[in-house]
C-alpha cells in the first residue's frame, strides 16, 4: 500500500459511513447556533460545542453499544470521552481551515455521491434520507468538505513526518528470510494510557498508576474490554481495545516481544512502555504465517463516462439497467461491456486484469475487495465516472525482490503511521484554544 492510497482509504472509509453519523451531523448543524434551552460545553478556536451534540452523540455511541453487546464505562467517563472527541475533531477541522485546504465542487459532488452509492441510494433518496433526519442537504455538504479537508490535511502533514531508510528495509527483510516466511499473525488488544510528550515526572508517575490500576483490575479477573473502554485511551476502545489479527510484522516490535511467551488469553505481566504511553496487552489468538505474498485480483468493469448528454444520475440508472440485464441471463458482463464501456478494456470485454492494492482508485478498490468472485457491483462513481465492477478471480503472487523491497518500505511506514498520527493530533490540541464552560445555572 503506497502513502496516497492509505490516506485515499482512510478518506473513501469515513464517506462510507457518512448516513452512520447521520445523528452526529445533525448536532454539527446546530453547534455553531444553540437552541433555546441548550448551551456551550466548550469553544475550540471559532467553534462551538454544544450540550446537545454531546447528548446526541452519546444516543448513538449507547445505541450502537446496545446493538452489539458492549459495556460502557461510567455515565461521567463516557460523557468527558464523548466531549473529548468532538474536541478533537473541531481542532482538526479548524486547523485544516486555517492551512488554506481547498476541495473543489468537482470533487466535493464525486464525494457525496459516493456517499449515496454506497449506501445504495441515489442523490434525490439521499437528500430525501437527510431531510427525514432534519439536515439540511447545504449542511450536510458542508461536513463531507470538512471531513475531506481533514484527511487531505493529514496526508499533507502526518505522511512527509514518516520515515523508512535502506537500513531500516535491510533489516526486515533480513529478519522476514530469517524468518523462512514463517511470519505470524497476532490479534491483540491494548489498554493505552497515553502520556503528553515532555511531561513532568508527576505526571508520568500518575499515568503510570493509572495504567498499573486497569493491569491490576485484569490480573484479578475483571473482563479486560470492559476495563479497556473504561480506561484506554486508544482508538480501539469502543471494540475493547481489540486492534485485529495482523502481521507480527505489522505490529510495533515492542508488542511483538512483549507477548511472546504469552498463550491465547494471557496478559502481559508488566506494564509496557513506548513512545505513546503505558501499554496493557492481551493475546487473543497466535496464527502461524506464510510467504511474502502480495493479494491480487482479476477484475473488469463497465465504464460510463459522465458528460452533459450523460449526468451521473442517468449513468448510474444506466448501469443498474445493464446489471439487471446480467443478472437475468440475457446478456453476459463481456458482451455488455464490449457495447457500453468507454474505456480501452471494452474490446477485451471490459478486463483490465490483475490489479493489486493500491493500483486503482480507493472508491473503485473499497468495492472490488467486498465483492466475492464472480460477484457484480452496484454503480460505483468514481473521478473517472461512474463503473459495474466485476471480480473473477484472486491470488496470491509471490514477489520479487524489488517488489520485496517496496512492500516492506511500505509495512514500515504503515508500522509509523499511527505514532505520527497521534503526536500530530497532540500537537494540533496544543495549539488550540481551548475553552471548556460550566452549566448555566
Amino acid at each position: 500500500m503506497t502513502d496516497r492510497s492509505l490516506a485515499w482509504r482512510r478518506r473513501a472509509a469515513i464517506l462510507a459511513f457518512a448516513l452512520l453519523l447521520a445523528p452526529a451531523l445533525q448536532a454539527q448543524t446546530a453547534a455553531r447556533a444553540p437552541r433555546n434551552g441548550d448551551y456551550i460545553v466548550a469553544v475550540v478556536n471559532q467553534e462551538l460545542v454544544t450540550a446537545a451534540e454531546v447528548d446526541q452523540r452519546l444516543a448513538r455511541v449507547r445505541a450502537e453499544a446496545e446493538r452489539n453487546r458492549q459495556t460502557l464505562p461510567a455515565p461521567a467517563v463516557l460523557r468527558q470521552q464523548v466531549l473529548d472527541q468532538l474536541i478533537d475533531e473541531r481542532v482538526q477541522v479548524t486547523n485544516a481551515r486555517d492551512v488554506g485546504v481547498k476541495i473543489d465542487e468537482a470533487e466535493l459532488d464525486r464525494a457525496v455521491n459516493n456517499v449515496a452509492v454506497q449506501n445504495q441510494m441515489t442523490l434525490a433518496q439521499l437528500r430525501q434520507r437527510l431531510r427525514q433526519e432534519g439536515i439540511e442537504f447545504s449542511k450536510f455538504r458542508d461536513n463531507v468538505r470538512d471531513q475531506l479537508m481533514v484527511e487531505r490535511t493529514r496526508e499533507r502533514e502526518v505522511l512527509p513526518r514518516i520515515r523508512v531508510t535502506d537500513a531500516e528495509v535491510d533489516a526486515f527483510l533480513e529478519q522476514r528470510r530469517a524468518a523462512v516466511g514463517m511470519v505470524e499473525q497476532l490479534n491483540l488488544a491494548q489498554i493505552l494510557v497515553t502520556v503528553p510528550e515532555n511531561a513532568s515526572d508527576a505526571v508520568v508517575a500518575e499515568r503510570r498508576a493509572r495504567a498499573e490500576a486497569a493491569r491490576a483490575r485484569v490480573r484479578a479477573g475483571e473482563d479486560f474490554a470492559k476495563v479497556a473502554r473504561e480506561v484506554s485511551e486508544d482508538g480501539n476502545r469502543a471494540e475493547g481495545g481489540v486492534i485485529g489479527l495482523k502481521p507480527a510484522d505489522r505490529l510495533p516490535d515492542v508488542f511483538v516481544t512483549a507477548v511472546k511467551n504469552l498463550r491465547p488469553g494471557e496478559v502481559t505481566p508488566q506494564l509496557l512502555r513506548s513512545g505513546a504511553g503505558f501499554h496493557v496487552l492481551k493475546l487473543i489468538e497466535r496464527r502461524a504465517g506464510g510467504d511474502f505474498t502480495l493479494p491480487q485480483t482479476h477484475v473488469r468493469h463497465i465504464l460510463l463516462r459522465i458528460s452533459e448528454r450523460l449526468p451521473q444520475d442517468a449513468a448510474i440508472r444506466r448501469l443498474e439497467q445493464i446489471k439487471r440485464t446480467i443478472v437475468a441471463g440475457n446478456k453476459t458482463f463481456e458482451q455488455a461491456a464490449r457495447e457500453n464501456s468507454e474505456d480501452g478494456s471494452a474490446s477485451l470485454g471490459g478486463d483490465i486484469g490483475w490489479v493489486q492494492p493500491g493500483s486503482v482508485v480507493p472508491e473503485f478498490e473499497e468495492v472490488l475487495n467486498a465483492l466475492p468472485p464472480g460477484g457484480i457491483s452496484d454503480p460505483v462513481v468514481s473521478r473517472f465516472g461512474v463503473h459495474l465492477i466485476q471480480v473473477l478471480e484472486r491470488r496470491e503472487v509471490t514477489l520479487d525482490l524489488k517488489q520485496q523491497r517496496e512492500q516492506a518500505r511500505n509495512i514500515l511506514r504503515e508500522q509509523k503511521f499511527e505514532p505520527a498520527y497521534l503526536e500530530w493530533t497532540r500537537e494540533l490540541r496544543a495549539r488550540a484554544y481551548v475553552e471548556l464552560r460550566e452549566p448555566p445555572l
